[in-house]
């Protein structure tokens, strides 16, 4: 690392730099220290070579040595990172560099405006929530902004490089055109420039973290000094104590709304009403109160004026709530069931005990004598004889011929 050129030096720590970001809390600590050292080495380099000057401006700088704006904010972010006991030291340090980075960036003209007329301003106009959320609202702004540019000029080099190649594949090069294919310093410039107002709105936002992370740890330390710290420890386990029956009663209070109903038993309760294990009236209720939407589920006891009455309409389902639970539905389907089996029994009664089972034969009229039966087959039989002797035309004297 010693021996290492600037630019080279820059490149490693930058993507160290980019590995930590991307890592998140996962950070290797080594990593995080490596480069730390490497940018308080590009830093002192910077320094002795004399890059930058108070009196120069952002035009004045050429684009090889924009990027090295960026050493004192990639040092305040790692420095941020690295994990060690004394937590104060770090966060004191890591702003130290962030406000360089922002006072070098002012100096260069690179601030917005905005965050100049909102770090001038004093009094607790300043101060108010209305206005804090607007500078959010503002570098959240920025901050996307600058990253859908880098994006653009990120596709946008790719493309050139791909047409590039491409015509360098068709058309040999001709000498004194090799400065035209790599001539990309104005997008390099405005790339880096994109850069810088992306690294100044997470500086800002950095920084205001660390502000109150600061004062946190500093009243926790002053806190532990006057008081002890088996003192502060037993306290701090008394306040958490405290919360938890807070959230308990809480919890318990509120258990009314959010309680879930029983699980439905009717259909058990039926099948043991077939089977002959249970009868209809041991049957218990099943009544659940039904859903209730909007303000009318705010309501705790009964609706007792018409402004609550109306206030309970509102937000309420587009169709038509049910009647009566599945509960209710499953006994009244359960009560129809009964009376029909009921029924059927009474019908089976009667079909056992009708006329057809107490003697075997038809109704109808009176049977006839035996004597008035005989008659009439005699009378038959003779019919028949009769015409057996007198065969059909005998003893008609008309229709022979001749007669």
């Amino acid at each position: 690392m010693e021996d290492m050129p600037l630019p080279a030096l820059f490149e490693q720590a930058r993507k160290v730099h980019l590995t930590a970001t991307e890592s998140g809390d996962g950070v290797d600590q080594e990593e995080v220290k490596k480069g730390c050292r490497a940018l308080e080495k590009c830093d002192e380099m910077i320094s002795k070579l004399g890059l930058f000057s108070t009196n120069e401006t952002k035009e004045d700088i050429s684009t090889t040595n924009l990027k090295y704006i960026m050493v004192p904010y990639y040092l305040g972010e790692l420095t941020e990172k690295v994990a060690h006991d004394d937590r104060i030291h770090i966060v004191k340090a890591s702003q130290a560099k962030l406000k360089e980075f922002v006072s070098f960036c002012e100096a260069m003209e690179l601030v917005p405006e905005e965050e100049l007329e909102r770090s001038t301003q004093d009094g607790p106009k300043s101060n108010s929530m209305a206005d804090r959320r607007a500078q959010k609202i503002a570098r959240f702004k920025r901050q996307r902004a600058a990253e859908s540019k880098l994006l653009e000029i990120k596709e946008r080099k790719e493309r050139r490089g791909r047409s590039t190649r491409a015509s360098a594949l068709s058309t040999p090069i001709e000498a004194g055109d090799e400065d035209v294919l790599d001539d990309d310093g104005e997008e390099e410039r405005e790339a880096w420039f994109t850069s810088i107002s992306l690294a100044l709105c997470k500086a800002f936002d950095l920084l205001e973290m660390l502000k109150k992370e600061e004062e946190m740890l500093l009243a926790f330390k002053e806190r532990q000094s006057k008081e002890g710290d088996k003192e502060f420890y037993q306290e701090v386990l008394d306040d958490r104590a405290q919360r938890a029956e807070a959230w308990h009663r809480d919890a318990a209070a509120r258990m009314q709304y959010t309680k879930p109903a029983p699980p439905i038993t009717c259909a058990t309760f039926a099948q043991d009403v077939l089977e002959g294990r249970a009868s209809v009236s041991q049957m218990h209720e099943h009544k659940h109160q039904p859903l209730i939407f909007g303000p009318a589920s705010l309501v705790g006891g009964s609706i007792t004026s018409e402004r609550e009455r109306m206030a309970a309409q509102v937000f309420q389902p587009s169709h038509r709530l049910p009647t009566m639970s599945i509960e209710e539905a499953g006994l009244k389907e359960m009560e129809i069931m009964n009376k029909w089996q009921e029924r059927n029994v009474k019908l089976m009664e009667e079909a056992n005990s009708s006329w057809y089972n107490d003697s075997g034969k038809l109704p109808g009229p009176p049977p006839e004598d035996d004597e008035d039966d005989d008659a009439a087959q005699d009378k038959a039989r003779a019919w028949d004889d009769w015409k057996d002797d007198n065969p059909r035309g005998a003893g008609n004297k008309k229709l022979t011929p001749c007669g």
